[in-house]
């Protein structure tokens, strides 16, 4: 993403007074704590996923060379009457190639969703999750050979759990916050390890964060250490209904150091796409929701989640909020596949999914 370019006109000859520098510098300075290597993108399209309305937070990932999207819900029917129709489903989509068209392979043990994926060892494991009732604390595996798709068990994790992050460092999972149950007031201040080498020992309790319980943050792993961003801690509002509370602050996990705290985010990124990949010389966190239109009315003509992206520089440890992407986007997984970042589906808006599925690369 490269900052606009200034419009230079014409006109008369400019006096530079000591103030007229300072707002000038001061107006330089988001263009100056870029991040000196992050890399351009370019957005493009991929076939999108062949359901009229698409999912959100659908499990995905990379098995047998495939781009694969499963499960995730959505409201197929009026979006805008109370109380909403969401249906949870199981089906798995292939694509085999950019270049090729999705196909059907096969369904998920049962209809799931808002659980976390993570591809490892040609499959995509999937954790956690809900459908319309319950939340889940099983795993599984999904492997794709190019003509079946198998579903293997995985160890379950310690609670039933839904809309937590997690991300892969090294061979080691890490999976942070979430609901434990659909009409939970609270959420998770749990963080658990499962050692891929040795997935028999199972998961692991590890201390959490310092900061507030959370679900649907962000998570991101880099050079050893894994990344909490954003999220929303819940608390019972006077209906006994939970009302969230969005948040900014920002953590590191490294092995053998524990928790550090990191400069507090220019905005949150609730549900934004997770884990947050590498990009040039910061990680990455595209639209989420901000919260700032969270009681919008009338609901069908919300216009949707910031466009941006905010960037976070580990060496300098500076944020940056940059560019216009040509979508907004919540409850989305990324997927790395064939060196592109993939975005496939997810909210557009409160109760609009779609079937979109975007790919970046650097220029």
């Amino acid at each position: 993403m490269k900052p606009p370019k200034p419009q230079l006109k014409s006109g008369p000859p400019l006096e530079f007074t000591p103030s007229s520098w300072r707002q000038r510098l001061w107006a330089l300075i988001p263009f100056l704590l870029l991040p000196m290597h992050a890399a351009p993108m370019e957005w493009e399209s991929l076939p999108p996923v062949p359901d009229a309305e698409g999912f959100a937070a659908p499990f995905a990932g990379v098995s047998g060379g495939a781009l694969i999207v499963a499960g995730g819900a959505n409201i197929p029917g009026d979006k805008w009457k109370e109380p909403i129709q969401k249906v949870w489903h199981d089906d798995v989509f292939i694509l085999p190639s950019p270049e090729g068209s999705w196909q059907k392979g096969g369904r998920l043990p049962r209809a799931c969703g808002y659980g976390v994926s993570v591809t490892a060892d040609d499959a995509v494991l999937c954790l956690g999750g809900s459908d319309a009732s319950q939340h889940f604390a099983s795993c599984f595996r999904l492997q794709w050979t190019g003509d079946r798709l198998t579903s293997t068990l995985l160890p379950s994790l310690p609670l039933p759990c839904a809309n937590a992050c997690g991300a892969l460092v090294g061979r080691i999972i890490y999976l942070a916050g979430g609901l434990e149950t659909p009409d939970a007031t609270t959420a998770l201040h749990t963080f658990w390890s499962l050692d891929l080498d040795q997935p028999g020992l199972g998961w692991q309790e590890l201390e959490p964060w310092p900061g507030p319980e959370r679900m649907l943050s962000v998570a991101a792993a880099h050079d050893g250490s894994f990344y909490l961003f954003s999220g929303a801690k819940l608390k019972p509002g006077p209906d006994g209904k939970s009302i969230r509370e969005y948040l900014r602050d920002a953590w590191r996990f490294t092995p053998g150091e524990g928790w550090g705290r990191l400069p507090d985010m220019p905005r949150p990124a609730v549900a934004a796409a997770s884990p947050a990949p590498w990009l040039g010389s910061a990680l990455a966190i595209f639209s989420g929701d901000d919260g700032t239109r969270v009681n919008f009315q009338p609901v069908r003509d919300h216009p949707g989640f910031p466009k941006t992206t905010l960037l976070y520089d580990p060496a300098t440890a500076i944020w940056t909020e940059v560019g216009d992407l040509p979508f907004s986007r919540a409850t989305v997984p990324t997927v790395i596949w064939k060196n592109r970042i993939i975005l496939p589906n997810g909210e557009i808006r409160p109760r609009v999914r779609t079937n979109e599925v975007w790919t970046a690369g650097a220029k």
